[in-house]
C-alpha cells in the first residue's frame, strides 16, 4: 500500500496501527498539503456484507460529529474493492501508551483526560451516538495535551430499543458496561460505565476486573463489586474515588444521569469545591415476576354468604377494626409528612440555586478583554499558553468549555492562550567568523541584524558578541545583532621634540614615551656643536602609535676648515680653540622644575641697551621634560635673558 494513491488525491506514506477489522496509514493530502490518517477495511472482510455495513455505519456515526475531542473525518470512498475513511491525523500517543509508560497517571491528568472524554460522549450523546467501544486504546492525546475519542467502529444510534445482540458481546471486554455482557439493553450510560473503568485505570495502573478468559472478565463485570481505587493508590482523592465508584455501578440507573453532570462534577474538582456525599452505593432490588392463581367460586362462596354478607366467622373482631385504623391513621400521617417534605426541599433548592449563565465565545479574544467579560458574566478563566503559527499572541485559541454551553455561575472556563510562533534558539555564535553568521542564522529560520566593529584581542573579523544571546528562545524571522572585533587598538602619542636636544636627553624622552629605540646617523652641523640632535624623522607633535621608531640625526660638529695655526701648549687633550672675532657655538641649558604643562620660552641676546630675539619656541614639559637646551652663536662674551611666558626665567653670560 505504500506509495499508491486513494481518490487522486491521497498519498500512503507509512502504516501507523492496526485493528481486528481495518488498518491506519499515514498519507499526504495532495490538494490541501496536509497529513491525514486513512482507516483502510482488511482485504478478509471486503466480500462480508454484515462488515462493510459496519465499516460504513462508522463513517456516518463520526462524520456527524464535530468537536475538539472527536477525531474529524473528512473523507469516505471506495476504490479498487479498497473501502477506506480518511480521518484527521494525530500526532501523539494513545492513552493507552501514555498509561503504560507512567504506570498510572496524576489526579490533575486523569481530571483533564477524564473531563475531555465525557465532553466528546456529551456532544456525541447530543447526537444521539453511543460510543460503546470507550476504551485508553481509542483515546489519542496530542502533544499540548488535549484527548481526541476515535473509532466510532461500533457506535449505534441510540433508540429506545438499542440492545447488544445476544451471543455478540460488542466491544472491549476489560472496559464494556454489565449490560453490554450480559446482551441487554445500552444506552449513553453504558459510555460513562466505560468511562469510569479507563478513569480507575488511569488512576490506579490497573483496570478493576481481569482474569484468564473474556468470558471470566464478563462474568465479573455482572456479578463481582470492584475493589476501591484507594486499595492500589492511597494518595487518591475521596472525591474522585466517589465519582469513579457512582459510574461504574452496575445498575445503570445508579450511575450519573448523563455526561453533563459528570463534567460538573469533574469541573468541581479541579476548581477544588467540595463534591459532598456522591451517592454511589444505590443497589435495586429486583421484585421478581409471580404468578398468582385465580380465586375459584366455591371460595368465593365460602367467604361470602348467600344473602352477599360475610358470615360471622371470617367478619372482622373489633381488635381487627383497631388495627386497620392505626395503620390507616399511620399512612394518612407519613404521606402528610412526604408532602411537608417534598414542599421544604422545593423552597430550599429554589434558595440555594446557583444561577446558570451560557459560555461567551472567547476564541479570538485579547486574553485581558476575555478576563473582563468573564468577570462581568460571572466565570472564572482558567489560562494556559501555547505557541501558534496562526493565533496573534495574547488571543484565545480554544476554550474549554465550548461557547453557548449553560453552566453554573463560577465555573471555571479553560482557555489556551497563543504565544505566538513557536520559539526558535538563538545559535552561539561567539568566536564564528563574520562571513559565517548570515549562513548560521538562516539555517535556524533567523535573520542576520546589524553588524558593529570594535577593537578587542580577537583576530579580525571574530564575532566577539550577539544580540540576543544564545540558547534564548525568540519567534522566527527575529533579527540577530553581531559586534564583530577589528583587531587590537593601538594606543597614540604626540611626538615630543627632539631637536635642540643632547642625544641622551632625547634616548629618556623616547623611553618615557614608550617608542622604540630611535635609529641614528651623524651629520656636520654649523649650528648644533657635536652630540646634540638636529633633525627627527617624525614631525613634533604629530600623533603616532606608541612604539613607533623615530630617526634621530646627531651634530657632528662643524665641518669648516681649523683656522688655528697654532695649539695652546698647555692644551694637552687636543681641543681646538676659536681665534679672536671667531664665531663659535655654545648651549643654554637650564631646568623648568616648578613648571608644568606647555609653556613659551624667548631668549633674547642683550648688547648694551639693544636685545636681539634669537630663540623663540613653545615647549610641552610634560612630554619634552623639563631640561630645556638651545644651542646658540656668537663671538666674544655676550649676555643672554630667559624669558618663560613672558617672565624673566633669569640670564647666562657665554665667553664664545
Amino acid at each position: 500500500m505504500i506509495g499508491k494513491i486513494l481518490g487522486q488525491r491521497y498519498e500512503i506514506v507509512e502504516k501507523i496501527g492496526g485493528g481486528g477489522m481495518a488498518l491506519v496509514y499515514k498519507a499526504k493530502c495532495q490538494l490541501l498539503n496536509r497529513y491525514v490518517a486513512i482507516k483502510i477495511l482488511r482485504s478478509e472482510f471486503i466480500n462480508d456484507r454484515n462488515l462493510l455495513d459496519k465499516f460504513k455505519k462508522e463513517s456516518q456515526a463520526a462524520a456527524s460529529l464535530s468537536h475538539p475531542n472527536i477525531v474529524n473525518i473528512y473523507d469516505v470512498g471506495e476504490e479498487d474493492d479498497i473501502h477506506y475513511i480518511v480521518m484527521e491525523y494525530v500526532e501523539g500517543k494513545t492513552l493507552e501508551q501514555l498509561i503504560r509508560e507512567k504506570g498510572r497517571l496524576s489526579e490533575g491528568e486523569t481530571v483533564d483526560f477524564a473531563r475531555q472524554i465525557a465532553l466528546a460522549l456529551k456532544h456525541a450523546h447530543s447526537n444521539h451516538i453511543i460510543h460503546r467501544d470507550i476504551k485508553p486504546h481509542n483515546i489519542l492525546v496530542t502533544e499540548d495535551g488535549r484527548a481526541k475519542v476515535t473509532d466510532f467502529g461500533i457506535a449505534l444510534a441510540a433508540t429506545s430499543s438499542t440492545i447488544t445482540n445476544t451471543g455478540s458481546i460488542i466491544g472491549s471486554v476489560h472496559y464494556f458496561a454489565p449490560e453490554q455482557a450480559r446482551g441487554g439493553y445500552t444506552d449513553e450510560k453504558s459510555d460513562l460505565y466505560s468511562l469510569g473503568i479507563v478513569m480507575y485505570e488511569m488512576i490506579t495502573g490497573r483496570v478493576p476486573f481481569d482474569g484468564d478468559t473474556p468470558v471470566t472478565i464478563a462474568l465479573k463485570h455482572i456479578q463481582e463489586k470492584p475493589e476501591s481505587p484507594s486499595r492500589h493508590n492511597f494518595s487518591i482523592p475521596r472525591d474522585l474515588e466517589s465519582i469513579i465508584m457512582k459510574l461504574i455501578q452496575k445498575e445503570q440507573s445508579a450511575r450519573y444521569a448523563s455526561a453533563a453532570d459528570l463534567i460538573e462534577d469533574l469541573y468541581k474538582i479541579k476548581s477544588n469545591i467540595e463534591l459532598g456525599n456522591i451517592d454511589n452505593t444505590l443497589e435495586i432490588e429486583d421484585s421478581p415476576t409471580q404468578i398468582i392463581p385465580s380465586v375459584t367460586a366455591d371460595e368465593i362462596k365460602e367467604l361470602v354468604g348467600n344473602n352477599g354478607a360475610l358470615s360471622d366467622e371470617n367478619r372482622p373482631s373489633e381488635r381487627n377494626r383497631r388495627r386497620k385504623f392505626l395503620i390507616g391513621s399511620a399512612v394518612v400521617a407519613a404521606l402528610l409528612a412526604a408532602l411537608l417534605f417534598t414542599f421544604a426541599i422545593l423552597h430550599l433548592a429554589n434558595f440555594f440555586r446557583v444561577e446558570d449563565v451560557k459560555v461567551p465565545d472567547f476564541e479570538g479574544w485579547n486574553i485581558q478583554d476575555a478576563e473582563q467579560e468573564a468577570k462581568r458574566v460571572g466565570l472564572q478563566l482558567n489560562v494556559t499558553s501555547a505557541n501558534d503559527d496562526v493565533v496573534p499572541k495574547d488571543e484565545i485559541i480554544r476554550q474549554d468549555p465550548q461557547a453557548e454551553m449553560t453552566v453554573r455561575k463560577g465555573t471555571v472556563v479553560n482557555v489556551t492562550v497563543s504565544k505566538g510562533s513557536k520559539l526558535v534558539t538563538v545559535p552561539y555564535l561567539i568566536y564564528e567568523n563574520a562571513v559565517d553568521v548570515e549562513r548560521l542564522l538562516r539555517e535556524k529560520g533567523l535573520e542576520p541584524g546589524t553588524i558593529k566593529e570594535e577593537f578587542s584581542e580577537l583576530p579580525v573579523g571574530t564575532v566577539i558578541e550577539q544580540d540576543p544571546s544564545s540558547g534564548k528562545g525568540v519567534p522566527p524571522g527575529t533579527k540577530v545583532n553581531c559586534t564583530v572585533s577589528k583587531g587590537l587598538k593601538l594606543e597614540t602619542i604626540f611626538m615630543p621634540r627632539l631637536t635642540g636636544m643632547t642625544l641622551e636627553e632625547a634616548k629618556d624622552t623616547i623611553t618615557r614615551n614608550r617608542l622604540g629605540d630611535p635609529t641614528i646617523t651623524e651629520r656636520h652641523s654649523d649650528i648644533y656643536v657635536k652630540g646634540y640632535v638636529i633633525e627627527q624623522s617624525i614631525p613634533p607633535n604629530e600623533e603616532v602609535d606608541v612604539g613607533s621608531v623615530v630617526n634621530l640625526v646627531v651634530s657632528k660638529g662643524s665641518d669648516a676648515p681649523d683656522q688655528m695655526e697654532d695649539l695652546d701648549e698647555n692644551d694637552q687633550n687636543g681641543d681646538e680653540q676659536p681665534g679672536p672675532g671667531e664665531t663659535s657655538t655654545s648651549t643654554i641649558v637650564f631646568t623648568l622644575a616648578d613648571h608644568s604643562g606647555k609653556v613659551d620660552v624667548v631668549i633674547e641676546q642683550i648688547d648694551g641697551d639693544k636685545s636681539v630675539r634669537v630663540y623663540s619656541r613653545k615647549h610641552d614639559l610634560d612630554r619634552e621634560g623639563r631640561v630645556i637646551s638651545v644651542p646658540v652663536t656668537g663671538t666674544g662674551q655676550q649676555k643672554y635673558a630667559i624669558y618663560v611666558n613672558d617672565k624673566l626665567f633669569g640670564t647666562k653670560d657665554i665667553d664664545f
